[in-house]
């Protein structure tokens, strides 16, 4: 596992070579920076979930990039054929996360050599066109608003407002239920998405144009702390996750993730990175935003309520207040500007808005349902004892500490 941005220290020693180059490569906090260095830094390979993903780390483990993938066309071809529900699929999510991941960086060693290889390009495009195809099926049309700004907003509200008949939510189990191991698992829950926060989003700004371009770039200067490392939404996530003890480099926990999980992840990397989704992608952020404020204010109090401080609760309190400005401009100027400028993608922008909401329900009810049961949402056991027991000494290690950061 490589050091990334999201690491405690502000000076790094760079590493993009071998797993051996990795093991010397060390993490060094500026003394005063106030960062807490976990002491649980959790190192193991990503662990391959079926055949297709087992061809690609095995291919991604190589110095250099092969001609071909051998048999990875007729993996991806018999996932497809098989008919199997993919949204949930170990195998196809990890695959999509991992190819995905070439393009953000810090997934996998030697990925910049196989972002644009034949191989993986092929098999990404054809896993992605079949999720696609599936997620379509599975999420449910509405009644299309006059593509008027105005009209394009009051109907995603509406869309958005919570539900005063739900049953039993996430938020609300955490503001009041939430015990420190499922603190523990909801923040490696999270970590998939929120330390690249952002980031599927903004591959969209090059894909839009005039009113909705603007609102969106206004949306993401603020999630990326406006020139300011330190109020970026990845790095307060960071801070957070070291807080209760866990290890803030991207893609450390990807081992504990299920495919619910990163299917949530990859639908929005799916929208962002292809410009024929921009609808999409305007409509995820729009229905993401509306719904964040909440949900954010809860997770404050149930982490509050076990007693954890600012260092921690930061993340959730920015959201409160950001998202509640952020939902305006996303409903009105964002989707509301895309519609009124290219009025052929409403439906688009309403797709990606219910896939929104649908996905991350599914997340969510998978999360609930597995603590009501008594159970871990994770998909393999977790080291809790050595997190909680980190936090139960209040240890830290000294601001000027070197940490190993290398896989």
């Amino acid at each position: 596992m490589n050091p990334t941005e999201n690491s405690p220290a502000l000076e790094t020693t760079p590493h993009n070579g071998s797993a051996a180059e990795a093991s010397a490569t060390t993490v060094t906090a500026k003394s005063g920076d106030g960062s807490r260095l976990c002491e649980n830094w959790h190192d193991e390979e990503i662990e391959p979930r079926g055949p297709i993903s087992k061809l690609l780390l095995a291919a991604f483990a190589n110095q250099a990039a092969p001609p071909t993938i051998g048999g990875l066309a007729d993996e991806v071809a018999s996932a497809i054929a098989s008919g199997r529900d993919l949204v949930r699929d170990d195998d196809v999510q990890l695959a999509l996360y991992l190819l995905y991941g070439l393009s953000y960086g810090r997934v996998v060693d030697n990925g910049d050599q196989w972002e644009w290889h034949p191989d993986t390009v092929a098999a990404r495009l054809d896993l992605e066109r079949a999720f696609e195809a599936q997620l379509r099926e599975l999420v449910p049309t509405t009644e299309l608003p006059n593509a008027a700004a105005e009209d394009v907003a009051q109907a995603l509200f509406a869309l958005t407002a919570p539900d005063p008949d739900a049953g039993p939510s996430l938020s609300r189990h955490v503001a009041k239920s939430l015990t420190h191991e499922q603190a523990i698992e909801f923040m490696v829950q999270r970590s998939i998405y929120t330390l690249k926060e952002a980031d599927p989003h903004s591959w969209a700004i090059p894909r839009l144009t005039g009113r909705a371009k603007a609102a969106l770039v206004e949306i993401q200067a603020d999630e990326y702390g406006n020139g300011r490392r330190e109020r970026m939404h990845s790095e307060l996530f960071a801070r957070s996750m070291r807080g209760i003890g866990l290890d803030s480099r991207y893609g450390t926990y990807v081992n504990f993730a299920p495919a619910i999980t990163l299917a949530s992840f990859n639908m929005i990397s799916l929208f962002g990175m292809n410009r024929r989704l921009r609808g999409a992608i305007a409509g995820h952020l729009a229905a993401f935003e509306m719904t964040s404020s909440i949900p954010n204010g809860l997770y404050a109090r149930g982490f509050r309520r076990l007693g954890f401080d600012e260092s921690v609760t930061e993340y959730f309190d920015e959201h409160v207040e950001a998202d509640a400005v952020h939902e305006q401009i996303a409903a009105r100027d964002l989707a509301g500007g895309l519609a009124e400028s290219e009025p052929a993608l409403l439906s688009e922008i309403f797709f990606g808005a219910r896939a929104c909401l649908l996905i991350d329900e599914w997340v969510g009810d998978h999360i609930l349902e597995s603590w009501v049961a008594e159970k871990s949402s994770l998909r393999k056991p977790f080291p809790f004892e050595a997190v909680l027991a980190d936090r139960d000494r209040g240890t830290a290690s000294p601001a000027d500490a070197e940490v190993g950061a290398g896989r």
